[in-house]
């Protein structure tokens, strides 16, 4: 039998949305929007604001001269939010994950914003990649103004690979036999111990994106728990496989998290993988390493053989009860703008050729909004000295519009808790699969419940 591994936050949430939510529904309320700011705005969450950050800040402030912004740039944390939420003291607007605006759209605590999109006019299906709407769209209403998309992708060591006399073709999951059989001849073994691993699936942490990629779901269209589809089963079994020939999921484990992934020792310039699922960010982080790096690219592939990703990230939301909503709504569009991604571009176009060690690439920026994507890429995403980071880059913006949404719940946080536990009970041994993905069903069902009130 699975073991309950909610975490405390999770767990304290829900428990507190209960109390501070309204027993259910859709319960955002009417809020006027107008196309007059108010003169003060007040924001929790937009933390640690780098060149991208903080030139899009500086682009949404000249947009409402004469508003006062106040940000708040502690990291959004939900038991606080719930707590301030119960005393009626939220700002106007909160950055936050977008795993949580259903769930606190469910319970009322954050208003719909079409009309603020209405009043602007701005159209979702333009402004964003479908997907990523979907992730802030729950009962019909698009609650959440969303911002970033980072793919994930399989990063190649192309060094380790061809000295295997292997390509980006073995890492096709549509053919499991033919997969496991690469990684295993990747992977390098003292005894039970990887020094270097074919493959890091990043099983516990991506488990969701595996398991839409086997044709599988972590809800359904409605917001309704589905961790036990059969599909599911078949993805954490895959994974099993690929663990299990690395030594074992607790031995992979170990190994990764020894890696110095930020550093000079980082497991491309080591030799340590031969590929893993990272996000597009982690370009970013290998380009100082250029020189010592043969990167490659290949994305993974749904059950019909297609390129196929899934990504989550962040978004804005509007507590209910917000002093100054007609602000909020403007800082939010003006902030996710076009403009302001183009500023962004242009900061990070600085940063790149004031800072020698970047080796000149600029890996673009990745903002949610295929719009604003093209725009960077066109004016500041050039060819360089390095044909495998080119490729690389190339194939993360192909791969963006492949997308597809992890959909939008109730149960939120909670839902992406128990799965991970349940994808470590059942790669530890401790159960089976359907057993772990039955008991990570039931949790997140009466999470679902909990929230939406049934």
């Amino acid at each position: 039998m699975r073991r309950g591994r909610m975490t405390m936050a999770a767990a304290s949430a829900v428990a507190a949305l209960a109390v501070a939510g309204c027993g259910g529904g859709s319960a955002g309320g009417p809020v006027e929007f107008t196309d007059e700011p108010e003169d003060s705005l007040e924001v929790w969450g937009f933390e640690n604001a780098d060149d991208v950050g903080q030139s899009r800040l500086d682009h949404a402030a000249a947009q409402l001269d004469g508003v006062e912004i106040e940000i708040d740039a502690a990291a959004f944390d939900a038991q606080r939010f719930t707590a301030q939420a119960a005393s009626g003291d939220l700002p106007d607007v909160v950055q936050m994950d977008r795993n949580f605006v259903a769930t606190y759209a469910a319970q009322g605590l954050i208003v719909p914003l079409d009309e603020c999109l209405a009043l602007h006019d701005v159209d979702p299906e333009e402004r964003w990649y479908p997907q990523v709407a979907a992730d802030v769209t729950y009962d019909d209403q698009l609650w959440g103004v969303p911002q970033f998309y980072q793919p994930p992708l399989i990063l190649l060591n192309e060094r380790v690979v061809a000295e295997a006399g292997l390509d980006a073709s073995a890492f096709d999951i549509t053919d499991p036999d033919g997969l496991v059989a690469a990684v295993e001849q990747l992977t390098v073994l003292d005894g039970d111990t990887p020094t270097r691993l074919g493959f890091d699936p990043q099983g516990v942490s991506k488990a969701a994106l595996w398991m839409l990629a086997m044709g599988g779901s972590i809800v359904d269209e409605d917001g309704v728990p589905s961790l036990d589809d059969p599909a599911n089963v078949e993805a954490i079994e895959l994974l099993q496989r690929l663990y299990n020939a690395q030594g074992g999921y607790a031995q992979v484990r170990s190994f990764v998290d020894a890696f110095d992934l930020f550093g000079d020792g980082n497991p491309y310039v080591t030799d340590q993988v031969a590929a893993a699922v990272f996000d597009q960010w982690y370009v970013n982080v290998l380009t100082p390493y250029a020189d010592q790096v043969e990167l490659g690219a290949t994305p993974m592939l749904d059950a019909d053989g297609e390129p196929f990703t899934a990504a989550s990230g962040q978004a804005f939301v509007v507590p209910i009860g917000a002093e100054h909503p007609s602000a909020a709504c403007r800082w939010m569009l003006d902030l996710t703008s076009e403009d302001a991604w183009m500023a962004a571009g242009a900061a990070r176009a600085e940063t790149t050729a004031a800072e020698p060690e970047r080796n000149g690439i600029n890996a673009g920026l990745f903002t949610g909004s295929p719009g604003a994507d093209e725009a960077v890429r066109a004016e500041y995403v050039q060819p360089t000295d390095y044909p495998g980071f080119d490729a690389t880059i190339q194939a993360y913006y192909d791969v963006a519009a492949e997308g597809v949404s992890f959909g939008a719940t109730p149960a939120g946080q909670q839902l992406q808790s128990e799965l991970q536990d349940a994808v470590i009970s059942a790669l530890l041994g401790e159960a089976s699969p359907e057993d772990a993905l039955a008991d990570a069903q039931d949790a997140a069902m009466r999470a679902y419940e909990q929230v939406s009130g049934g």
